[in-house]
């Protein structure tokens, strides 16, 4: 079986078959750019990287689009209360933007087009609109009628009478019906403005999407990403313009939705106040943990965001980091001298473990990109691993060649969810290289070692001192808790 996706629009799971065989084309709604972003705003980021990075990994050649949204009300507002010009504003939070993105690993977008860079695409589409009588002009705005599409309300799932029922939309007795909404705003006083054959004025939220991710993707492109809280009425909107601008459908063949981020059980936003920035969170936290606690919660499912999962997270991401120092260790410890043995037949064990791995990782993310039981697959080979090398004193070449085997299998599928793994940090002294652990690090496998012992699990428990020994971390159990000392020896 191939790729399944979750398509919002059928609300089921289908198979996935891009436009163009061996080809995705992918488009994900970039932030409107007046404020940093907050953890919320970034699931969504790392989220369609983790997607496309997998379909790199699975052959496919990837296309990727993320726009910024860098007119809108929300800038000119925040533009005012700093005394500054929107143009100005938009571009700070653009870089900011990207400094976040680099901070979290997240891989740069193909294509990252601009709103105001593509206001000639926009002024088309909606002049294509008017003629054909799906939009209408009212002193210098111009409105979508959602009267005039039929398929209104199929990505949201929703009947038109229900929208209206449920809608908080601002009362304008111009407009047709109170759901239709604005694709060209009337120039004010002091905002910026671009000309058109309606006068003077600026394109409205949606329209930006229709067009921009057609210029560069063309119609029916594969994949449109973004928040559940998208789907209405931004989605529904993009569809309404693009199909009925065109007259064909569909616009976009697989619609994907990431879940909300909340703190305490309610979504986090801006407009709430509970919101977290990702530049404070980075201050204090691994970039990888930061993944790794998305990467553990399925992608449509929601995060409860909070300091103990963190802390959870970085945990988890120390287990897979410190099995790929121990590889190493194990690996150049045999490597000079090289001991020659003959293969025991063991070996065989590893490259069927890397193998299984694999296999079983792949079916998981093409499960829907199912992260956590991918991840799952990681966490058993690196058990297997660390079982494997213990109270080993003597590797064979092939065990070697073998080992060498499951560390990459082992980088290259975090590599495909969009982890990186560092092993043991090394530095050269007078007495040679030596590994360098941090305290955190240190600290952070005691507290799973403690948790093992607390559920008693003694095999982990011994696992994790065992793996402390090897990085030259002596531990010692006491009624005060449990201490350690740095430098074997001690």
């Amino acid at each position: 079986m191939g790729i399944r996706v979750h398509n919002t629009l059928s609300g089921k799971k289908e198979e996935f078959v891009p436009r163009d065989p061996g080809k995705v084309a992918m488009y994900v709604c970039g932030p409107t750019v007046y404020n940093y972003i907050h953890v919320g705003n970034a699931r969504c980021y790392l989220t369609f990287d983790m997607m496309r990075r997998y379909l790199k990994h699975r052959g496919y050649k990837v296309l990727y689009a993320q726009n910024f949204t860098d007119v809108d009300d929300k800038i000119i507002n925040a533009a005012n209360s700093e005394g500054v010009d929107p143009a100005d504003l938009a571009e700070k939070y653009i870089k900011a933007f990207e400094e976040d993105m680099t901070r979290l690993d997240v891989e740069p977008p193909d294509v990252t087009p601009k709103a105001t860079e593509h206001i000639e695409e926009m002024i088309e589409m909606i002049g294509s609109l008017i003629d054909k009588g799906i939009a209408y002009e009212v002193d210098g705005d111009v409105y979508y009628e959602v009267d005039k599409f039929p398929g209104y309300g199929k990505l949201s799932h929703r009947s038109l009478d229900d929208m209206q029922a449920g809608a908080r939309v601002d009362v304008d007795e111009r407009k047709r019906n109170p759901m239709d909404f604005a694709l060209w705003k009337t120039a004010k006083p002091g905002e910026p403005s671009w000309g058109s054959p309606w006068g003077h004025g600026r394109p409205g939220w949606h329209i930006e999407c229709s067009a921009m991710s057609q210029r560069y993707l063309g119609f029916s492109f594969d994949i449109h990403g973004g928040g559940l809280d998208l789907i209405f009425p931004h989605h529904e909107n993009e569809i309404a313009q693009a199909e009925g601008a065109t007259g064909r459908e569909p616009f976009v063949r697989y619609w994907l939705h990431n879940g909300f981020v909340t703190m305490s059980g309610e979504k986090m936003a801006k407009s709430v106040g509970n919101i977290i920035r990702v530049r404070d969170v980075l201050d204090d936290v691994d970039p990888q943990a930061v993944k790794m606690l998305f990467l553990g919660t399925h992608y449509r499912g929601p995060i409860d965001f909070n300091a103990g999962k963190l802390k959870e997270a970085e945990a988890a991401y120390s287990r897979l980091n410190n099995v790929i120092g121990n590889l190493d260790r194990a690996i150049d410890d045999y490597r000079e001298p090289v001991k020659v043995m003959m293969g025991s037949g063991q070996e065989a064990l590893l490259y069927e473990a890397a193998r299984r791995t694999e296999e079983e990782f792949v079916a998981a993310m093409d499960d829907d990109f199912n992260a956590p039981d991918a991840l799952g697959t990681l966490f058993i080979l690196a058990r297997d691993v660390n079982s494997y090398l213990k109270d080993r004193t003597q590797l064979s070449l092939d065990e070697m060649d073998a080992l060498d085997a499951v560390k990459k299998t082992i980088i290259d599928l975090g590599a495909a969810l969009g982890l990186t793994f560092r092993g043991f940090r090394t530095e050269q002294t007078d007495a040679g290289t030596g590994i360098v652990v941090s305290t955190e690090e240190i600290e952070s496998m005691i507290k799973m070692r403690n948790q093992a012992r607390e559920a008693k699990d003694w095999a982990e428990a011994d696992r994790i001192r065992d793996e402390l020994a090897a990085l030259g971390v002596t531990i010692e159990d006491t009624a005060t808790g449990t201490k350690y000392r740095v430098g074997k020896g001690n």
